[in-house]
């Protein structure tokens, strides 16, 4: 395994552990959900055009990077609309089903053959994610679980967009769907006023949940395989538990803890498959 894909995937993990926090800190804060989304995307934005160390008015829009924005402005709204609702197991699972229409936009979009082994893997990691939402499952409400799906659509999007970024940052894309993001969500703001507990949880979740995370997910995007791409932030909804268990002393259940151990088994044997497979071919 070259250096780069190592520090890809190391980057995929520090997103995933960032985007982990979301859900705790999102209950901390009292405030209009469209309100929170947008705020929290202001904030990202500020971080990624420090990070990027260039104006917003020097960045280039061009088609594939304005609908990679598009994208995953509405990955940000579906998720925050499924939420409200339908359950968030359901809307997680939902959100999640992700790796099946990665592997097939990765066919018509970016021309990448799935391999065998990497539709075993999706099988394997959606019925560990089956399992470990089960006892929170439940038939929820249509039009939060049909937004629920169509988040998932918006997360494999996202992913395809990035892979076919051939100017400029990958950065970029996501800074500009976060102000996208920030515009829509600017009406909501004058609804309440939120509590300095909720600023400071809005700070939180804008500079490391939102803004940090996607830089190192858009760093590690050119060197990671689009089904990698998504499937091993996985650890972000499994991490989610072990947070409220340590913030609230929840603890999961028997089948949350048999899934999250399949699909973490899931995503470490196709890593290790893989990595085998081309070193054999050297």
């Amino acid at each position: 395994m070259n250096k780069q894909r190592q520090k890809a995937i190391l980057y995929l993990i520090i997103a995933s552990l960032l985007w982990s926090i979301g859900g705790l800190f999102i209950k901390i804060i009292d405030w209009n959900p469209m309100a929170i989304a947008g705020a929290r995307s202001g904030i990202a934005s500020i971080v990624m055009l420090v990070f990027l160390k260039k104006p917003l008015w020097h960045i280039k829009l061009g088609k594939t990077k304005f609908l990679g924005a598009l994208t995953y402005t509405s990955l940000l709204i579906f998720f925050v609309t499924a939420n409200k609702f339908t359950t968030a197991a359901n809307a997680i699972l939902l959100q999640f089903t992700s790796p099946v229409w990665v592997a097939l936009f990765s066919s018509w979009f970016l021309k990448e053959k799935v391999k065998s082994y990497d539709w075993l893997a999706i099988i394997a990691f959606i019925s560990g994610m089956v399992l470990f939402f089960i006892g929170d499952l439940n038939s929820g409400n249509l039009f939060g679980n049909l937004i629920g799906l169509l988040s998932g659509v918006s997360m494999a999007g996202v992913v395809i967009f990035l892979k076919l970024q051939n100017e400029g940052s990958p950065v970029e894309m996501t800074l500009v769907g976060n102000i996208m993001m920030l515009i829509i969500g600017l009406p909501f703001f004058f609804i309440s006023t939120p509590s300095f507990e909720s600023i400071l949880a809005l700070l939180i979740l804008g500079i490391f949940q939102l803004g940090i995370s996607y830089i190192f997910y858009t760093l590690s995007i050119k060197y990671v395989s689009p089904v990698e791409a998504i499937l091993i932030p996985v650890l972000e909804p499994l991490l989610n538990p072990i947070w409220v268990f340590l913030a609230t002393g929840e603890s999961p259940g028997i089948y949350a803890f048999i899934g999250g151990f399949i699909v973490i088994l899931t995503v470490i044997i196709r890593g290790i498959y893989q990595q085998r497979k081309e070193t054999s071919t050297y």
